[in-house]
């Protein structure tokens, strides 16, 4: 099949998926992405590349039909990514309605970087603040995901710490992994300040540890301090 020409219709995105196939990936994404969806088993490279060939014009009508299988949702998010920011916002929660695993949470997180980075204040007073107060666990991951990709800077440390704090009772596992992932992402950037932080703070021994190991895992931290932290954990 040659990828060289514009996807047109919705149909057309879904043989394309299905001509990407691999059964074998299918069965180890199964195995790692918990979601409800079929899997048709596409690699994300793949699905990113086939949602750029779809028309410009054609992603309203696009996103207009509902998903079916994890690809097509990871798909939906790639094309929104592709809208203006203010056609983003539009979508945003429609998409946020569909995601229901890490996978498909964390690739739209990280494909919104060229629209989120110069108007982040306004971002999260749109979005990313309710989303930290939802009730449902992928909806607050996406808001804790976003604060990774797109907030971890000095001017946002402490509200930062303060929404770890705030969720430190959620108990979904994929809340409190990108809680740790988040705070990890402090400690890497801005030790000193983490570090007083992870002092005081209320964070479950789970995802205390947790974000110890994450911490300890980066190529970025000196042996050192990995040992300094390993001394800390619960």
């Amino acid at each position: 099949m040659n990828d060289a020409g514009l996807i047109e219709k919705y149909n057309e995105m879904r043989e394309r998926l299905a001509f990407y196939a691999d059964d074998e990936y299918r069965d180890f994404s199964m195995r790692g992405i918990p979601s409800e969806r079929p899997f048709i088993g596409v690699r994300i490279p793949k699905i990113r590349e086939l949602a750029g060939l779809v028309s410009k014009e054609k992603i309203e009508e696009f996103l207009k039909v509902p998903p079916v299988t994890f690809e097509e949702v990871v798909a939906r998010g790639f094309l929104i990514c592709r809208l203006s920011y203010e056609e983003m916002i539009f979508h945003f929660d429609s998409q946020i309605n569909y995601i229901d695993d890490w996978a498909a949470c964390d690739t739209f997180c990280s494909g919104l970087g060229k629209l989120v980075r110069k108007r982040r204040a306004e971002f999260w007073e749109f979005k990313v603040g309710e989303l930290l107060e939802d009730k449902r666990e992928f909806a607050v991951r996406v808001g804790l995901v976003l604060l990774k990709c797109y907030y971890v800077d000095f001017d946002y440390l402490a509200v930062i710490f303060g929404v770890a704090e705030r969720l430190a009772e959620r108990e979904e596992y994929y809340v409190r992994m990108a809680i740790a992932w988040l705070v990890a992402e402090c400690f890497i950037k801005f030790p000193d300040e983490t570090m007083s932080y992870l002092s005081i703070s209320r964070l479950p021994r789970w995802t205390y540890n947790k974000t110890i190991s994450k911490i300890c895992d980066s190529l970025r931290v000196n042996e050192e301090t990995k040992v300094i932290l390993r001394g800390m954990r619960k």
